[in-house]
């Protein structure tokens, strides 16, 4: 006897872990942090990095 197939697959432990992260606040990373990220991008010529950290210290306000 053949079982019906269910799409998409039932995870219901990733279901509660993804509602319990959605309901945690999430805390800004400071402005000192965002800048060291962005000057190790630069040192290592990753462009999307730099991107990524600029765009990011540019939305928290410390660009």
């Amino acid at each position: 006897m053949k079982h019906p197939r269910r799409y998409p697959v039932p995870r219901p432990t990733e279901r509660e872990a993804l509602g319990a992260a959605a309901r945690r606040p999430i805390e800004p990373v400071p402005t000192p942090v965002l800048f060291a990220c962005l000057l190790a991008a630069y040192a290592v010529r990753d462009r999307e990095g730099m991107r990524l950290f600029a765009h990011a210290l540019a939305r928290r306000g410390g660009a």
